[in-house]
């Protein structure tokens, strides 16, 4: 089994707060692979259920965010899930809003949630690192307990159906898969397919302008008055021409 947690603060009053998107991943992910209802257990909130043929357990934790690893390792112990089986999504104040990176391991960068999720379970389990941008140092409490502005539903709504379209990937592939296939989600390629480097250099030309030099009629051939036809008056006559003008010319000296 795996276990997919999303951090964030409980009640109404912290829903919508920008240090609660690891909540709405979670439900996201409970609501698009159609899990079963949530329900009070291991100091949280967990729903079961399927992701591909896997099962998988998501958990809210209701300890508030500074005593997250107290819920989390409790579903660890019940279920025997090691550590490298735990995927956390948590707000990123180092990335820009709508950025995701995801990491095996590491530090904590500050956030009090992956610092008791590490005290209790180590560092051994996957970090989904989801960006809410940076206010500057003065104003990061008011901004991770602000919610959402209405602007932002541009990118948090793709961004969170990108995150449950791919938990399958996450669970099931490497790191770099799931990034590929997250960034595929949110920009799919044309008619579903990338482009090669040829139809991508032909995308990219700008259509040529009547009269230049790089359009041409179906013929081949110079419209009249064109530029084309007046460059060919100029043009170094042919070979044959030019000695019978020479030999006209020497017949006059002579004369």
């Amino acid at each position: 089994m795996y276990l997919l947690v999303g951090l964030g603060n409980p009640g109404p009053q912290y829903a919508g707060n920008r240090h609660n998107i690891g909540f709405m991943a979670v439900d996201e992910i409970a609501r698009q692979h159609n899990f079963g209802p949530w329900r009070r257990k291991f100091q949280g909130e967990v729903s079961e259920g399927l992701i591909g043929s896997n099962k998988v357990l998501l958990l809210k934790p209701s300890t508030f965010m500074n005593e997250s690893g107290r819920a989390i390792s409790e579903a660890c112990r019940f279920y025997k899930i090691p550590p490298e089986d735990v995927y956390v999504y948590h707000d990123e104040l180092d990335l820009n809003p709508g950025k995701v990176k995801a990491k095996l391991g590491g530090g904590v960068a500050g956030h009090n949630g992956l610092r008791s999720t590490g005290a209790h379970i180590g560092n051994n389990f996957h970090r989904i690192r989801l960006g809410i941008g940076h206010p500057g140092r003065e104003r990061v409490t008011q901004w991770v307990l602000g919610d959402f502005a209405k602007v932002d539903r541009e990118w948090l709504e793709p961004t969170l159906d990108a995150l449950a379209y791919t938990a399958q990937s996450l669970i099931e592939n490497d790191l770099g898969r799931f990034m590929t296939d997250f960034n595929q989600r949110l920009a799919p390629p044309v008619n579903g397919h990338k482009k090669s480097k040829s139809q991508s250099a032909s995308a990219d030309k700008k259509p040529s302008q009547p009269g230049s030099k790089a359009s041409s009629s179906s013929s081949d051939k110079p419209n009249k008055g064109s530029n084309s036809a007046r460059s060919d008056k100029n043009a170094e006559p042919p070979r044959n021409a030019m000695a019978e003008a020479l030999k006209q010319l020497v017949t006059r000296n002579k004369d």
